[in-house]
C-alpha cells in the first residue's frame, strides 16, 4: 500500500470514532498527506512512512501543547528535537496522545480528556502516564509512538497492552521541547510492537542535542554488552522480595518468563532487591517531589484549582522539602548507587515483573495514590539510579490480560537489552549485526579457556562467544621457550588444510588496547579467517620464530595437542 493511501486510511479509521480519551489532538488530514506524497517522491529514509504519535507534553510545532491541562496550554514555534529527527528520517506524524496531567502517575487516569483503557478490557486501566500513546500503537492507530518515563510511564502501558516499552538512557534521546516532570530524570520513551521497529526509531532520534544540557552520549564502550552473544547472567530478587499484590497469575507469568530466559541461554542469579527499593522509595517519598513543583510552579500558584486534584495533591507536597532534604536524599542515592555496583557485579541484566498486577478504573478511583504506589513497585528506581530498560509482553493472565517483564541494564546498554528482549520473543534473526562497544578476537593458545593465560581475557570483561574453527590455509606451530608454552598460528595459502581449532571472544572495545599491549613477540594481532567466512582479529606468528619451532598442525588444535604430550 502506498503511504498516502496507509495516512488515508488512518485519518478515515480516527474520524469515524470520539477523539478522546486516545487521542487530544491531531495534524490536519491534508498536512499528513501532503508529507506523505513527498516522502513517496523522495530518495528512502530510515524510518520512511512509518506514522507515530507524541505523548502532549512533547512539542510539535503550530500544535497546543497542554501536558494534559487545558488550562496551562501553549502553542511552541518549533518541534522537540526527538520529534525533528523522526520527521527527518521519513517518519509521518499523527497526531497527540492523552496522558496523566503534567506526566504525574502510572495509571492513565488522571486527564480531562477521559481516563484510558488496556485495549484487552476496558475495565482495567491502561497504565500511564503515557497512556494514549500506548494505546494509539496497541489499537493500530499508528506504527509507533513517544511517551515520557520518569518512574515507569514508558513501562507500565506497554505491560498493560502488550507492547515494546523503550525507556531509554536518560540523555540519549534529547528532552528539549519536553515539558518536565522531574527534569533531572526525564527520558522520551518509546512504544513499539517489535524490538525492530523500537531500534529503528531509537537509533534515528538518538543524539547529543546542544540545546539539551542534560544530552548526552556514550564514551568508549560504555554500550559494551559482551554478554550478547554468549551465556548471560541475568538477575532476580530474593523469593520474599518479589510483590505480586495478591495476583498469583502474574506471579506463575514471572516464574515462566525466567524459565524461559533460561531457556535461551541465560543463567538466574539472585540478588539482593532491598537497594532498587531503597532507592524507589526516594522517588516520592523524597524531595524529588519538589522538582515536579519546579517544573509548574509559577502555573500551580495561580491555577491549581484547575489542576486534578491527585496531581495537585502530590506536586503541592514538594512545598515541604527543604534544599537540606535534597542533600540528604542525594547523600542517600549515592549510598544505594555503590552498594549496587555489587549487585551488578553477578548480573548483566537485572530482569522483573514490569508491575505486580493490573487494576480495575474502579480500585485506582477508590485509592488512587496506594494503587499507583503499587504500580511504581518494579519501575520507580531506574531513572534514579540510571538504569535503562526495556519492558517485554511475557504471556496472558487466564481472564486475557497481559503480562509483562522488564529487561534493565546499565547506562547505555539499550540496544543490548533491545537484542535480548527480541531473542527472548523468539526472533529467528538477531536484532543487531554487531555486539555493541565490542569486538570479536579469536585466540588460539594459552588465552583458551583453562589455559593459564585465560584470565588476560575475562578480567577485562570479554565473554566466550563461540569455539570454531580457522579456514583451510593455516598452520600451528609449538614455539620454543615461551612461558607459559604457547603455539604460532602461521597462513599458507598454499596449504589446505582442516583448518586450526580457536576460541572467538567478544571483547569490550576499551580494553583491547591494553590486551593487545600484553602481546610478546613473536606473536602479534591481525585479520584471521574463520571457517565461516568471518574475519575477525587474532593471533599470528612471525616467520623468524618458526625455525626452532615444531609443527603440530596435525593434532588441529593446540588442546589436542597438550593432550597428546600428556600421555
Amino acid at each position: 500500500m502506498k503511504i498516502s493511501k496507509s495516512v488515508s486510511a488512518i485519518y478515515d479509521r480516527l474520524e469515524a470514532q470520539p477523539l478522546n480519551p486516545i487521542w487530544i489532538s491531531l495534524v490536519p488530514r491534508k498536512s499528513a498527506l501532503e508529507r506523505a506524497h513527498i516522502i513517496e517522491n523522495s530518495s528512502p529514509t530510515t524510518l520512511a512512512g512509518m506514522t507515530f504519535a507524541v505523548k502532549d507534553n512533547i512539542d510539535v510545532a503550530g500544535m497546543s501543547t497542554t501536558a494534559g491541562c487545558p488550562t496551562y496550554a501553549y502553542t511552541p514555534a518549533s518541534s522537540a528535537t526527538v520529534v525533528k529527527r523522526l520527521e527527518e528520517a521519513g517518519a509521518i506524524l499523527i497526531g497527540k496522545t492523552n496522558m496523566d496531567q503534567f506526566a504525574t502517575g502510572l495509571v492513565g487516569t488522571r486527564s480531562p480528556f477521559g481516563a484510558c483503557s488496556s485495549v484487552f478490557d476496558e475495565r482495567f486501566i491502561s497504565g500511564g502516564s503515557s497512556s494514549g500513546s500506548a494505546i494509539a500503537v496497541a489499537k493500530g492507530h499508528v506504527t509507533f509512538a513517544l511517551g515520557t518515563d520518569t518512574a515507569g510511564s514508558g513501562r507500565v502501558p506497554a505491560a498493560f497492552n502488550n507492547l515494546i516499552g523503550l525507556k531509554p538512557t536518560r540523555g540519549l534521546l534529547s528532552t528539549a521541547g519536553v515539558v518536565p516532570a522531574c527534569r533531572t530524570l526525564d527520558c522520551v520513551s518509546i512504544f513499539a510492537t517489535t524490538c525492530r521497529d523500537a531500534h529503528r526509531v531509537w537509533s534515528a532520534a538518538k543524539g547529543l542535542d546542544a540545546a539539551d544540557p542534560f544530552s548526552r552520549e556514550p564514551r568508549t564502550s560504555e554500550d559494551a554488552a559482551p554478554w550478547l552473544n554468549a551465556p548471560f547472567r541475568f538477575g532476580v530478587p530474593r523469593s520474599e522480595q518479589l510483590e505480586f499484590f495478591g495476583d498469583e497469575e502474574a506471579r506463575a507469568l514471572y516464574a515462566e518468563a525466567v524459565r524461559k530466559l533460561e531457556q535461551v541461554g541465560g543463567e538466574r542469579v539472585q540478588i539482593d532487591f532491598s537497594v532498587f527499593r531503597g532507592a524507589a522509595e526516594l522517588l516520592y517519598e523524597g524531595p524529588w517531589v519538589a522538582e515536579r513543583l519546579a517544573a509548574i510552579q509559577s502555573f500551580m500558584q495561580n491555577h491549581s484549582d484547575e489542576m486534578n486534584p491527585v496531581v495537585r495533591g502530590i506536586i503541592a507536597g514538594g512545598r515541604s522539602f527543604t534544599a537540606v532534604d535534597a542533600f540528604q536524599a542525594e547523600y542517600r542515592l549515592l549510598e544505594l548507587r555503590r552498594s549496587a555496583v555489587r549487585e551488578w557485579t553477578a548480573m548483566d541484566v537485572l530482569v522483573l515483573p514490569t508491575t505486580g498486577t493490573i487494576y480495575t478504573h474502579e480500585q485506582v478511583a477508590a485509592n488512587p495514590v496506594k494503587m499507583n504506589t503499587n504500580l511504581g513497585y518494579y519501575t520507580n528506581f531506574v531513572n534514579l539510579m540510571d538504569l535503562t530498560a526495556v519492558a517485554a509482553p511475557a504471556g496472558f493472565r487466564s481472564n486475557g490480560l497481559p503480562f509483562g517483564i522488564s529487561l534493565i541494564g546499565l547506562a547505555f546498554s539499550d540496544e543490548g537489552l533491545l537484542s535480548l528482549a527480541h531473542r527472548y520473543l523468539g526472533a529467528q534473526t538477531p536484532l543487531l549485526e554487531r555486539t555493541p562497544g565490542c569486538m570479536d578476537l579469536a585466540v588460539v593458545g594459552a588465552h583458551l579457556s583453562g589455559q593459564p593465560l585465560n584470565c588476560k581475557l575475562t578480567q577485562r570483561g570479554a565473554r566466550l562467544k563461540k569455539t570454531c574453527r580457522t579456514a583451510p590455509g593455516y598452520r600451528l606451530y609449538a614455539l620454543a621457550g615461551t612461558k607459559p608454552p604457547k603455539p604460532g598460528l602461521v597462513r599458507d595459502d598454499q596449504f589446505q588444510g582442516p583448518g586450526i581449532e580457536v576460541e572467538v571472544w567478544t571483547i569490550p572495545e576499551d580494553k583491547f588496547g591494553s590486551f593487545a599491549a600484553e602481546v610478546p613477540a613473536p606473536l602479534g594481532l591481525g585479520n584471521l579467517s574463520l571457517d565461516s567466512g568471518e574475519l575477525v582479529i587474532g593471533f599470528s606468528c612471525e616467520s623468524y620464530a618458526l625455525a626452532s619451532a615444531t609443527e603440530i598442525t596435525q593434532f588441529g588444535g593446540w588442546r589436542a595437542y597438550l593432550a597428546s604430550s600428556k600421555m
